[in-house]
């Protein structure tokens, strides 16, 4: 029986070059792949380094490296929807956008189109089979869709590794992408993943790790964005109205945010100011020393529920009465909540307790840790 050829994302750290070891071990065919995609000409980029790192893995484990170059799709579907999105007000998420159009995207659809069975990159998330299974999809409204069978169902679980869990960007896969993905260390911790890189002497085994948005590195956001959105002086303003500072553009900023615009009306006494609304037609953003309010200004008040747009469901939901936990950003606290679903992919989300959240974001949901899936917040 021949063997099951594997394509794995190597992006030169130790968690792809681990997951690429792991399967080689496991018996199957496994091809090393650098993607290359876009970075803007005003920034220095390594990623002739991450390449040069993932070379070497590929020639320590012996195994065949290729280069596929993903550069226009990445500046089309990551870069330009980020930039586009805030222009709006809006505060997208880019590294959702890149596993669902370059990771699970391009090189999925390339890699099978060249032979592979799977492709496998060193996501912390987990993918397991359900086997045969019952539940109910969800669909539109109105009358329940009966429950029906499926032979080979698969879910998105959290990573053991609370630190570390990715499964919040995953939200976007879906039932064919996941038959055909492996996330060979999902099942670990972080600190087992470097002792075991240790232990089969991988030569990135004590690199350290990659920060900040995938194509950005560790350069600020807002810098960036700057480049692409001219500033414009603004308005900041207390609970009561009152202009109590200012900002270089409310579209350069997000909700709870407590850095970026300067205050000039403060007492010794006061506290932290954090962004609980903001008004990008108007460019005025509005600050409390209280994070999380229920009677914020009517511009973005704390919702109790949200209203998505753009849902994708891994696995369905039994019923509205059901209790479920969603995250509303990255690392975020798992917050109680129970779903209805609406037509056109819509769907809304409520909170025991209000939440504050920028429109753009992703609002993912768990059934303990399946992640169910999600949308983005409207």
């Amino acid at each position: 029986m021949s063997k099951k050829i594997v394509f794995v994302g190597m992006s030169g750290g130790v968690d792809s070059a681990l997951s690429a070891k792991l399967l080689q071990k496991a018996g199957y065919e496994v091809v090393g792949v650098f993607i290359k995609t876009w970075h803007p000409d005003f920034l220095e980029c390594n990623e002739q380094e991450e390449r040069m790192d993932s070379m070497r893995v590929a020639a320590f484990l012996d195994i065949p490296f290729l280069t596929f170059d993903f550069e226009n799709i990445y500046k089309k579907e990551v870069a330009d929807y980020m930039i586009s999105e805030y222009k709006a007000g809006r505060t997208p998420n880019p590294d959702v956008m890149c596993n669902k159009e370059i990771k699970f995207g391009a090189f999925l659809k390339k890699a099978i189109s060249m032979g592979a069975d799977f492709v496998a990159t060193g996501h912390y998330a987990q993918v397991s089979e359900a086997g045969n299974i019952s539940y109910q999809v969800l669909g539109s409204p109105g009358p329940r869709t009966p429950e029906r069978p499926f032979k080979k169902h698969f879910l998105l679980r959290k990573s053991p590794d609370p630190s570390k869990d990715q499964s919040y960007f995953l939200w976007t896969l879906r039932q064919e992408q996941l038959k055909r993905i492996l996330f060979p260390v999902g099942h670990l911790k972080k600190t087992e993943v470097r002792k075991l890189a240790k232990k089969f002497n991988l030569p990135v085994a004590d690199k350290k790790d990659s920060q900040g948005i995938c194509f950005l590195g560790a350069v600020d956001l807002k810098e960036f964005l700057k480049h692409y959105i001219k500033e414009k002086r603004g308005k900041v303003l207390d609970m009561s109205g009152e202009e109590i500072g200012y900002h270089t553009g409310a579209v350069f900023h997000t909700l709870g945010e407590r850095h970026g615009f300067t205050i000039t009306k403060k007492s010794p006494n006061d506290g932290p100011y954090y962004i609980v609304g903001k008004d990008v037609k108007n460019n005025t953003l509005i600050v409390s020393q209280a994070k999380n309010l229920k009677n914020t200004p009517t511009l973005n008040p704390s919702y109790s529920f949200l209203e998505l747009k753009s849902t994708n469901w891994i696995n369905g939901v039994r019923g509205e009465d059901k209790a479920y936990t969603a995250q509303i950003r990255y690392h975020g606290e798992f917050l109680p909540c129970k779903i209805k679903i609406k037509p056109k992919s819509k769907a809304e989300i409520k909170f025991k307790k209000p939440v504050t959240v920028a429109s753009g974001q992703s609002c993912v949901v768990y059934d303990g840790d399946i992640c169910l899936g999600g949308g983005i917040v409207v």
